[in-house]
């Protein structure tokens, strides 16, 4: 299939203006395939030829203006259009279309706990051609409305309120001008639960099986679901868009959530059937408030091309964190962006594929390159410079700005520059360069504190700057003080000023006595690594979990673990640092990410094979600690946290067989199916299960997650016909749906099975190539994530997957993915060896 070029896009824009699109979609024409007619109005300003794009199973009818088309002249993806004359046209397209089973298009799942299926689309980016006949663009907006036809006792869900008209035939209502990517639809025996707010209907759906958790949580989604909106209503002076607002939780989704104009759907892991921390639920709000800011800037406004991908995410994740800080309960999400979500923009930064965060438009030359930006950089390192220009700028010109861009493009497209001279229209300070220096520019700027003594005690700070962009910071000036009851200073830190600080410094700034811990960046407010003075760094390792602020610690943590991955920290005393610390830590978003942190990148790639055991039996005796600390069931989240991170983290079985025997942990929790599955996962990675345990656990929880849990303890099975069948169900067939796949891969790789799994390291480099080129971008980005060897970390592996990039052409999904793996590997080793 062809991609889609930007100068393809460029000049089929020029030609043509899409008025609207009628789509009948007919669901009831078998397990493979559906029905798809689409009629699509359009206008030529001038003569000339075009195309429209269409992936069917069979193209049946082709007719423009009434005379009929030769369907064979489909080439590829492509029906061309030649000869149009200037004017108004209309085109009729009949076709046979494959149901996806990789979250591509018009994904089919059918629930094995109760054998009913449930249908949804997933069109962004380019994946609309898999539904309906489309000219696949986003600045080719239009009006569209849609007639369905599925089973009787199904629901049909769209961006516009769906009328049943009797017989499984609905309607849906037409919607404003929205791009053909942002298209949604969703069919089955939804489960719904609605509501109404400020005169406009509500809706929360899901899968049958799920209802009871769905209904448990439908009071906590539609409370977060309100407040985000009336609090965007209170930002934003144009009002949201749609007729509706429904939320889908459909199965097998690709990403966190899709923010189809008035039907948005998400994962159905956020509706949540086992134990979850607070964190967790704090993570769905967020995501809640990311799609809704989305509905604004993204479908309201939209990119006129994909190099603009930051402008829809970065807004929508900065919006996100700091409209569910400002509206909701969570008011620490800022510690959770901090700890989790920005570490993923700093690491994809200092990788090769590294780019702007708004790259030039050459740097997208096509729909492929485009998909591969949907990264931590677009995402999270365009939130953070996002809240630095709100810290440089101020909240009400940043917001005068981002309202002048909602009059001047609403149902229309805009460019990054529109974006840059809606802000410059609302303040006297030069944005344009602001955008040159920040959003142009690749890489993480360092910052390093340079204390120098002045006259009677004082001191002066100078901060060393490498790097190129300015950054308007705080700077956190802590001293010791005295615990209550104890007789030394100990652990305990308190705040004693916050400096605001501009970097490229005029002169040194002035700090007084000297702290016992000066903090660049505290609040968090800016995007660098920073690092510590001497002194501070041992304050650091003495008092870490005795500042008062948990945003000041996530500040302080990214700090350690960029020293860890810079080779500048020996893992093995960040290891020491959540030894000492965490068993004091209240906030779970820095429990959770530091733990995830020290057993995954730690004690999995950066200690050797040899000192591997060691780091476990740290861990664990941590995660015990933890536990133990939580015995009077105050903190049920940390404790939580905790009971997980012990089942990964164990190098002998027999207290979690223990727990599994029991379905309990003593003292609790008792064992929830998510509890059950990770523990039999990691009995089965250390040899100490079987495929009868696996097999009864399955009848016990037979659920689309049950399937998932069975197969990935399957495949971590450390046997040698085990692990073929895996690979094999992997990479040699191509029926397992894009969750199933992530299971088994996730289950496969075992770093106490390295010797069992050697043979597998070479061939994964050819056969992951191959698996991608036949399956596509989905099931290639989940076999370069989940599915890449990363506990080998040797030169062999980086030999095998360097001549990979070199001489076997991998699809650019998987080739960005291993060039993220092998630099991940790369930096691993040089860890080891510093």
């Amino acid at each position: 299939m062809s991609v889609l070029t930007r100068d393809e896009a460029q000049t089929r824009a020029k030609l043509l203006d899409v008025h609207r699109y009628s789509i009948a979609l007919d669901l009831t024409t078998g397990d493979d395939t559906f029905d798809s007619r689409t009629v699509i109005r359009f206008t030529l300003r001038t003569d000339g030829d075009t195309f429209v794009e269409l992936k069917p199973a069979q193209l049946r009818s082709v007719a423009l203006d009434g005379e009929p088309l030769d369907p064979e002249s489909l080439d590829g993806d492509r029906l061309p259009l030649k000869n149009l004359t200037a004017g108004e046209h209309e085109l009729h397209i009949g076709a046979s279309m494959r149901y996806s089973r990789t979250g591509e298009g018009m994904h089919r799942f059918t629930d094995p706990a109760d054998g009913e299926t449930y249908l949804y689309t997933n069109l962004c980016m380019d994946d609309a051609p898999r539904v309906f006949a489309a000219f696949d663009q986003p600045d080719l907006k239009s009006v569209f409305e849609l007639t369905v036809k599925a089973p009787e006792h199904w629901t049909v869900l769209a961006n516009g309120i769906a009328e049943h008209l009797g017989d499984g035939h609905w309607q849906t209502a037409p919607t404003p001008r929205i791009s053909t990517y942002l298209v949604a639809v969703a069919a089955g025996p939804y489960h719904s639960v609605t509501t109404e707010h400020r005169g406009l209907p509500f809706g929360l759906h899901c899968r049958r099986s799920l209802a009871p958790y769905l209904d448990a949580d439908a009071d906590e989604l539609f409370e977060v679901t309100k407040q985000c909106y009336d609090r965007y209503h209170e930002k934003f002076e144009e009002p949201y868009p749609f007729d509706s607002y429904d939320q889908a939780f459909v199965p097998e989704f690709n990403a966190g959530a899709m923010e189809n104009p008035g039907l948005v759907t998400f994962r159905d892991e956020f509706v949540y059937r086992s134990a979850v921390t607070d964190t967790e639920r704090q993570t769905r709000a967020m995501v809640i408030a990311h799609e809704m800011a989305h509905m604004w800037f993204g479908d309201l406004v939209t990119l006129r091309w994909w190099d603009d991908i930051w402008l829809n995410e970065s807004f929508a994740e900065y919006m996100g964190y700091q409209t569910c800080a400002e509206a909701t309960r969570f008011a620490d999400t800022w510690t959770d962006f901090g700890v989790a979500r920005k570490a993923w923009g700093y690491e994809a930064d200092q990788r090769p594929s590294t780019h702007p965060v708004a790259p030039d438009p050459e740097l997208v030359p096509d729909t492929a390159s485009a998909m591969l930006n949907f990264d931590g950089i677009s995402y999270a390192k365009g939130a953070s410079a996002l809240r630095q220009l709100v810290a440089w700028l101020g909240e009400k010109d940043f917001l005068a700005g981002i309202n002048t861009h909602f009059a001047r493009h609403k149902f229309a497209n805009a460019t990054l520059a529109d974006f840059i001279d809606s802000l410059a229209s609302s303040t006297e300070r030069d944005v344009h360069a602001w955008a040159e220096t920040w959003l142009r520019t690749t890489g993480v700027d360092t910052l390093k504190p340079q204390v120098t003594p002045g006259d009677e005690g004082t001191y002066t700070l100078q901060v060393e700057h490498t790097g190129s962009r300015p950054h308007r910071i705080a700077v956190g000036l802590y001293d010791r003080t005295l615990a209550e009851g104890a007789t030394d200073e100990g652990r305990h830190l308190v705040l004693r000023e916050r400096l605001d600080l501009d970097i490229p410094q005029t002169a040194p700034q002035p700090i007084g006595k000297r702290p016992a811990l000066l903090l660049l960046n505290d609040g968090d407010l800016s995007y660098a690594k920073v690092r510590f003075d001497a002194d501070s760094f041992d304050t650091v390792r003495a008092a870490l979990s005795g500042l008062p602020d948990p945003l000041t610690r996530a500040v302080v943590w990214n700090a350690l673990r960029d020293a860890v991955r810079d080779g500048e920290l020996a893992a093995t005393a960040y290891l020491e640092a959540a030894r000492t610390h965490l068993p004091h830590e209240t906030d779970l978003a820095l429990v959770q990410g530091v733990l995830a942190f020290a057993s995954v990148q730690v004690a999995g790639r950066y200690v050797t094979p040899e000192e591997r055991p060691a780091a476990l039996a740290t861990l664990t005796s941590l995660c015990r600690d933890l536990i133990r600390r939580t015995e009077d069931g105050d903190n049920p989240g940390l404790r939580l946290i905790a009971v997980r991170h012990f089942i990964d983290v164990a190098a002998h079985p027999d207290t979690i067989a223990a727990w599994l025997a029991d379905g309990t942990v003593p003292g609790g929790p008792e064992l929830d199916p998510e509890l059950r599955w990770r523990v039999l996962a990691r009995l089965a990675a250390l040899d100490a299960t079987d495929e009868t345990a696996i097999a009864a656990e399955l009848d016990r929880d037979p659920s689309a997650t049950g399937q998932e849990g069975a197969t990935r303890c399957r495949a971590a099975l450390p046997d040698a016909a085990a692990k073929r069948t895996a690979w094999e169900a992997m990479f040699a067939h191509d029926d397992l749906s894009n969750y199933l796949f992530t299971a088994t891969a996730q289950g496969f790789w075992q770093p106490e099975q390295a010797e069992l799994l050697q043979e597998y390291v070479p061939r994964y480099f050819e056969d992951a190539v191959a698996l991608a080129a036949r399956r596509g971008p989905a099931i290639a980005d989940a076999a370069g994530r989940y599915a890449f060897p990363a506990h080998a970390v040797d030169a062999d592996t980086l030999s095998h997957g360097e001549r990979c990039l070199r001489n076997a052409d991998p699809i650019p999904a998987l080739r960005r993915k291993l060039a993220d793996q092998l630099d991940d590997l790369a930096r691993a080793l040089r860890v080891r060896e510093a």
